[in-house]
């Protein structure tokens, strides 16, 4: 028995040598240890688009399991999450607790285009990561200028193009009107739509009409749009706004066809507050899988998120596709954790994140997330789809446009 005891507890201090002498040749900087990663987040837990806050959420309940499971590469995910309730000085301020008094290793997952442009440049003047950002707008995509900037799904441009080529090959007569928000989230669809008419922008466009995000509701600029009497209405509102406008736009008896941005596509929060005899035939873009389609019922993936949310988030909406969206940014984040291995530097977190070729799960078949170090968007395919009963139908290819667009 002795010669057995012996091997035993050679092998465990060969093994405890080792180990040893891997964390030793680890390499941090502030907000990485041996025991310890520091992630920062900036979500609206509070103010006009609180809704949004689930995918925060969801990311947080993500790196509570993770946790519970015993971190990765040995190390707990500290996950410090702040509210800027949508209000960009608000974001300054809680990006520099995050960066300064925090001292967290990178940033991931903030919501938000304009919370995020504000922080933007301080960010890369720090050197500190900025990555999957849930924002659509295409200048996190610029790795020449914000090389520390990533974003995260496909661009509200390319979307808008999208819209902008249904309609010039199935509606070419059409008169076009475009509800938007007044900051950078809505302009961005505003900029793409333009680009995707092209030289009929001009003609085909009668009504461009802003609204701000302090607004109690949208009904007027939906009264004045139809009074322009388009036959096309781009909806291109953040959740709260898009299902006052569906609603609205029901309520006048008015039959135009609808687009509605990504963002406010879910039915839980959007579509059945709006009204489902209101919302028939709308046509939007996914690329997450929709955890209310019954088409994912039996999804191996989408059955680990509800078996996740039933242990770690039982509050969160199992059928908004938000929590499935958050979850995934929480498993795209571990990823990029687990390649760095012990090298926790700044430098190599964004290495890895531009270095990314893998499927993540809660996308569609065939979306992956891909980057390179030359390709800032991880997310860049989407498929079209049109609400029909209680669901999203999905039709034609998979499709997409590369970040040189």
């Amino acid at each position: 028995m002795r010669p057995n005891l012996l091997s035993a507890a050679g092998a465990a201090l060969i093994c405890h040598f080792f180990a040893t002498a891997a964390l030793a040749q680890s390499k941090y900087d502030p907000g990485a240890s041996d025991g310890e990663i520091k992630v920062g987040n900036i979500m609206p837990y509070s103010g006009p688009v609180s809704a949004l806050s689930i995918v925060g959420k969801a990311e947080a309940a993500y790196f509570k399991m993770i946790n519970e499971q015993g971190g990765i590469n040995g190390r707990k995910i500290n996950f410090i999450s702040y509210d800027d309730a949508y209000s960009p000085p608000k974001t300054v301020e809680q990006a520099r607790r995050l960066v300064e008094d925090d001292e967290i290793l990178f940033m991931a997952g903030s919501f938000g285009t304009a919370g995020n442009s504000a922080i933007q440049k301080y960010m890369n003047a720090k050197k500190v990561p900025q990555i999957f950002i849930a924002s659509a707008a295409d200048k996190w995509a610029d790795p020449k200028r914000f090389p520390w900037s990533m974003g995260w799904m496909p661009s509200s441009r390319s979307e808008a193009r999208a819209y902008a080529r249904y309609i010039l090959k199935n509606i070419p007569d059409a008169k076009v009107a475009i509800l938007y928000q007044n900051d950078d989230f809505g302009k961005e669809y505003l900029i793409g739509l333009k680009e995707g008419l092209g030289e009929k922008a001009s003609s085909m466009l009668v009504a461009e009409v802003a609204y701000e995000v302090t607004s109690p509701t949208i009904e007027s600029q939906i009264v004045l749009i139809k009074s322009k009497e388009p036959t096309v209405l781009v909806n291109a509102a953040t959740p709260k706004f898009a299902a006052q406008a569906i609603k609205k736009v029901g309520e006048l008896g008015w039959k135009p066809v609808q687009f509605l941005t990504n963002a406010s596509s879910q039915f839980a929060s959007v579509l059945r507050p709006a009204g489902l005899d209101n919302a028939q035939g709308i046509l939007s873009v996914q690329y997450i899988k929709d955890p209310a389609d019954p088409a994912w019922k039996d999804d191996p993936d989408v059955q680990e998120w509800r078996a996740f949310m039933q242990r770690y988030y039982p509050d969160g909406n199992k059928d908004d596709s938000q929590t499935l969206w958050g979850y995934g940014v929480g498993r795209a984040i571990a990823q990029v954790i687990r390649q760095c291995g012990n090298d926790l530097t700044r430098e190599n977190v964004m290495r890895q994140a531009a270095n990314l070729d893998y499927y993540n799960g809660v996308t569609l078949p065939g979306v992956k997330i891909k980057t390179s170090p030359t390709d800032f968007r991880p997310l860049e395919q989407f498929q079209m789809m049109r609400v029909k009963g209680e669901n999203w139908e999905r039709f034609g290819e998979i499709v997409g446009e590369t970040s040189s667009d």
